[in-house]
């Protein structure tokens, strides 16, 4: 992995659901197939899981409106028609919801990274805690409660974004986000959920894209807020000498720290300017006086990094508050990183053993166990090893023996770990996700295996998107006594 802050390789998301369809660009007068280009006077139902509304026309067909909410009556026009439902958006708003607003941001009909800006924060989170107890329903989970929301700031939160950069055939300049279900860039000049320090370099990197020589040879931008200050990493395509010049003369312009991925095939990484000792924050577990002190996470280009530093602060937070009676205990971290909840965990006394699959991760995490172990105990064991593989998993949990397992998969979740769990079960399972589909699927494989459900949370790690994210706690009564009965020794 070579990309500032990219996230470990997960599946692909469509962004929509449902069969395949042809999509036809809104307002093509030809060549549309039945339907296609109506406008229905609907009343919107309610939220699917994407945040689209949803209604159904009067011969009684499915529609799936993007931009509508809950109890709305618009018109709503056909962009596209499948066998056994339609996809539109809204041509006018005839009855609005109470909880509509206005969008924050001015790219909102365009850009396809925030789709719930029309509706209130509170109303976007309830729907997200709904989708995530619908999902589990689905399963036949049922959940102790309504989860318990972990939410910061709704705009200025993001600490890492993507740029693409296109320059086009008569030379004008894209540089932005994709559109919504398209390649196609969005020139982006301000972002409302960027950090400051990030969205303060928009509008000068569209400028300094424009001045080089060579535009073309510039894949893609990432930006990356750390305690070090801002980030830049440029996708050279080719060398170039005088714009290597021009990005250094921006770098201390800005104050960046300024790498580059040069070359086509293999790229290597290069740091422009002097090399940066990243690292970001999370919190320790309360010390004997009750407050709560910090580790330090050092990190480099490549390494999962969490786009919203201060709702992972609460993850971190609620995995202390939640997993009690960890002095002394055995516990596997799995998909470990380069020590999120490791340290926090061992910081609470755990004997943690960590594993990931990615070397140069697990590298770090053994450096960010010895650096903060000046200041807090931690006994940490760093692993590698494939998660995917039945054997690798099933000698871990024979080897480990672990009184907790902590999980936190990419989006293709983590099903050869949880069927391994539901034959050879141990006490608590706390599992963090970013998929709640994935998420419901592994969970219903532990359920199964004899696994309760104690609590739930949900994360808004992504205001004004319908994405989530979700913490839940797995309890094994048949195993629940040996954690108790746990000592130092095991």
């Amino acid at each position: 992995m070579a990309m500032l802050g990219k996230r470990r390789p997960t599946r692909e998301r469509s962004g929509v659901s449902g069969l395949q369809g042809r999509q036809v660009p809104r307002g093509a007068p030809d060549d549309r197939g039945a339907g296609e280009g109506e406008s229905r006077g609907v009343t919107i139902e309610r939220l699917t899981h994407d945040g689209r509304g949803l209604a159904h026309d009067t011969a009684g067909k499915t529609l799936f409106v993007e931009g509508a909410l809950p109890g709305e009556r618009v018109e709503a026009a056909v962009h596209l028609t499948r066998k056994r439902y339609d996809e539109a958006h809204v041509r006018e708003l005839l009855e609005a919801s109470p909880e509509r607003v206005t969008p924050p941001c001015a790219h909102v009909d365009r850009c396809g990274g925030c789709d719930l800006q029309h509706l209130a924060v509170p109303a976007q989170r309830r729907h997200k805690q709904a989708v995530l107890v619908d999902l589990l329903a689905r399963q036949g989970i049922e959940t102790p409660g309504e989860p318990q929301l972990l939410a910061g700031a709704d705009q200025g939160y993001r600490r890492r974004a993507r740029l693409g950069v296109k320059v086009g055939a008569e030379g004008q300049l894209h540089l932005g986000f994709r559109a919504r279900h398209s390649h196609r860039l969005v020139d982006i000049d301000h972002c409302t959920i960027l950090m400051p320090a990030l969205d303060a370099l928009l509008a000068p990197l569209h400028r300094q894209v424009a001045s080089l020589d060579a535009p073309r040879q510039v894949g893609h931008l990432e930006l990356l807020d750390s305690d070090e200050g801002a980030v830049l990493l440029v996708r050279q395509l080719k060398e170039h000498a005088a714009d290597r010049a021009r990005w250094l003369t921006f770098a201390d312009e800005h104050r960046l720290h300024l790498a580059w991925l040069a070359g086509r095939e293999s790229p290597a990484l290069e740091w422009l300017t002097p090399t940066p000792a990243l690292s970001c924050r999370v919190p320790s577990a309360p010390g004997a006086s009750g407050a709560t002190g910090e580790l330090t996470l050092g990190f480099a280009p490549g390494d999962f990094l969490q786009a919203n530093a201060e709702v992972n602060r609460l993850l971190v937070t609620t995995a202390l508050t939640w997993l009690d009676g960890l002095e002394g205990a055995a516990l596997l971290d799995l998909f470990a990183g380069v020590g999120n909840f490791s340290l926090p965990l061992a910081s609470a006394g755990a004997r943690v053993t960590a594993v990931e699959g990615s070397a140069a991760m697990v590298e770090r995490l053994a450096d960010n166990a010895r650096a903060n172990s000046t200041e807090h105990h931690l006994a940490v064991t760093p692993r590698q090893a494939d998660l995917n593989d039945a054997a690798a998993v099933k000698a871990l949990l024979a080897e480990v023996a672990p009184d907790t397992l902590l999980l936190d998969p990419p989006r293709d979740g983590a099903a050869v770990v949880c069927a391994a769990l539901a034959v050879s079960p141990v006490p608590r399972v706390l599992y963090v996700s970013c998929d709640p589909a994935t998420l419901a699927r592994d969970a219903a494989r532990l359920v199964h295996g004899g696994y309760r459900l104690t609590r739930i949370a949900m994360a808004d790690m992504f205001a004004h998107t319908s994405h989530l994210e979700s913490m839940l706690l797995f309890e094994h009564p048949r195993t629940e006594q040996r954690r108790k009965g746990a000592t130092p020794d095991g």
